[in-house]
């Protein structure tokens, strides 16, 4: 085999200029795809980090139908007493779990004592809340980033239609699973950037201030966000808690629990979903750029080489050490344009970075782009190229392997 290599090597650089040309046009395709795979990679990254990481966190626990009625915020379907005790022994023990915040939700009337209107209000822990969804604090766009019972922080666009203020007074007004009215007057501690997605526009405060306003005879949650210690270690998180939730059930014996990844929550899994569609696509072009480069090259090379292969063959030399050379050679092709993409896509990459390019997205701006490739993608891409071009050298290496030797010795 060494020696089959040897030979397929020395027999592509007899064609420098086609070698060389065809080295190239692989190793652009290659260059491409990793560029458009980091960048795209990393707006993507972006879109779930300001997701899970200013609203939602990377997973969320609920009693069981909660999410399916969570535009009417049922109290009704809050976790309680022993249910809320057992779950969070489970994330407590659970080594990948980085921290979790317990969220009471629940619907109410705001009023500024000269304008009312509705809103929706999380009741949270706010040390616990600042673990588990650490850009929150960023969306703050004024005012006190400590929320001490007695405070609320409101989401902009109801402050801005009602000219609210940091310092303000307001009342928030709400009715209890029992059907009675209570509020609670409150100091607007900041206004908070509103935000595309489930909980994009939500008011926040205590969740002392929540339990009161609802007058909670024991300590309720609504939901129940968790952030891990290791984001891509989701879907084995996710699966081990739902092992370890789904022995508790109901007296109807169905599940109590039902558990969510973000990506069942945020209308950004779409979008996050389609860059990864488009990613695949374009890899299907580089393995078109490598069939059609390889091919052409390999029938180039039998055609101008029948005679050579019709000596081969009649010095007595088996068909599949002739079908093995030609193979070696797309082989050989397909490893040298990898490895230079592979080099100049990287070295690219970096050169991106240090130009510090920068974008806005929503209400943030001068975010600079971060492009990164993972190992495992650049592996998977050179495996594919190399895939290709070995399948593509299988066509003309087993026409050079079936070639009858006297016809091929008297080929002009």
């Amino acid at each position: 085999m060494a020696n089959l290599l040897k030979i397929a090597l020395r027999n592509l650089l007899r064609y420098r200029r086609r070698t060389l040309l065809t080295t190239s046009l692989i190793a652009i395709g290659v260059i491409f795809v990793l560029l458009f795979v980091a960048v795209t990679g990393s707006f993507k990254n972006l879109m779930i980090a300001q997701t899970t990481d200013s609203m939602l966190g990377h997973l969320q626990l609920h009693k069981r139908g909660y999410v399916a009625s969570i535009e009417n915020l049922p109290l009704n379907l809050n976790l309680s007493g022993e249910a809320l005790n057992r779950v969070e022994e489970v994330l407590t023990r659970q080594p990948e779990v980085e921290a979790f915040s317990s969220r009471l939700k629940f619907g109410a009337m705001f009023s500024t004592f000269v304008e009312t209107t509705n809103i929706r209000l999380n009741g949270i822990d706010p040390e616990r809340e600042l673990a588990t969804v650490p850009l929150l604090k960023g969306r703050l766009l004024a005012g006190d980033p400590e929320l001490t019972p007695g405070r609320i922080w409101v989401p902009e666009l109801l402050a801005r239609g009602m000219g609210i203020k940091p310092g303000d007074a307001v009342v928030v007004v709400a009715t209890n699973q029992d059907g009675s009215v209570n509020g609670r007057q409150l100091t607007v501690a900041g206004i908070l950037e509103s935000a595309t997605g489930p909980g994009g526009r939500d008011g926040y405060l205590h969740i002392d201030d929540a339990a009161a306003i609802l007058r909670l005879p024991q300590r309720e949650i609504s939901e129940i966000a968790v952030r891990l210690h290791d984001f891509n270690r989701l879907p084995a998180v996710a699966a081990a808690l739902e092992e370890k939730l789904a022995p508790y059930t109901t007296p109807q014996e169905r599940p109590l629990y039902e558990l969510h990844t973000w990506e069942r929550l945020s209308p950004f899994y779409n979008i996050a979903r389609m860059i990864e569609v488009m990613t695949f696509f374009v890899k299907l072009m580089l393995i078109a750029i490598v069939l059609v480069s390889i091919m052409n090259v390999m029938i180039m090379a039998v055609y101008e080489r029948i005679r050579e292969i019709g000596t081969m063959a009649a010095i007595g030399t088996p068909p599949g050490r002739i079908l093995t050379l030609f193979m070696l050679e797309g082989f050989s092709l397909g490893v040298a344009g990898a490895a230079a993409g592979s080099l100049l896509g990287l070295l690219l990459i970096k050169l991106l970075n240090l130009a510090e390019i920068t974008y806005d997205f929503g209400r943030q701006q001068g975010l600079v782009l971060q492009a990164e490739i993972a190992a495992g993608e650049l592996l998977l891409i050179s495996l594919i190229v190399i895939s290709g071009a070995v399948l593509a050298s299988l066509q003309p290496a087993l026409k050079a392997s079936r070639l009858d030797p006297i016809k091929a010795l008297h080929h002009v």
